[in-house]
């Protein structure tokens, strides 16, 4: 029995662990060294898992950009503020105003409580207890980019989570 990939792709990404100095506003937080390292790996899992990024959707604050970097993932990117604390549905509603209408594999690069909780609005049987720094899900979406979050998706499945450690 073979097993059919879905038709698109949604990567949701926590920021890795950051570093708290003193009198820095929070979304100005950069990742500390560990957090660079999980990053780099969480990089190097989604090429190894075969995971093509073919758009990027990131969150302005800088742990969240370095995140990206760290990932050495090269596809174009938006940044987005809506993303800084982002609840589900403004997640989604980033995916659909900005998501490419071909791309198959999008990732997004938040934070926390926003990336498990999306995860759980599109396939509440998908099974998370944590979503520590640069863990990432992977969800096979059923919907079209521009239908995210709207539409009942009921093809929308965890079909991955991954710890970088």
């Amino acid at each position: 029995m073979t097993s059919e990939r879905p038709a698109r792709l949604l990567v949701l990404m926590r920021h890795g662990k950051s570093a708290y100095p003193d009198g820095v506003y929070d979304h100005d937080r950069p990742l500390n060294k560990r957090g660079m390292t999980q990053a780099a790996l969480a990089g190097e899992w989604m090429a190894s898992d075969g995971l093509s990024i073919d758009a990027v959707l990131c969150s302005t604050s800088t742990r969240t950009r370095m995140t990206l970097e760290q990932t050495g993932i090269d596809a174009p990117v938006q940044y987005v503020s809506e993303l800084y604390g982002g609840t589900p549905s403004e997640i989604f509603e980033t995916v659909r105003v900005y998501a490419p209408e071909d791309a198959s594999t999008v990732l997004v690069v938040g934070h926390f409580p926003g990336m498990p909780e999306a995860v759980l609005a599109l396939d509440p049987s998908g099974e998370i207890d944590r979503f520590p720094t640069s863990a990432y899900a992977v969800v096979g979406i059923g919907v079209p980019w521009d239908r995210l979050g709207l539409d009942v998706d009921r093809d929308a499945r965890l079909t991955a989570f991954r710890v970088p450690r």
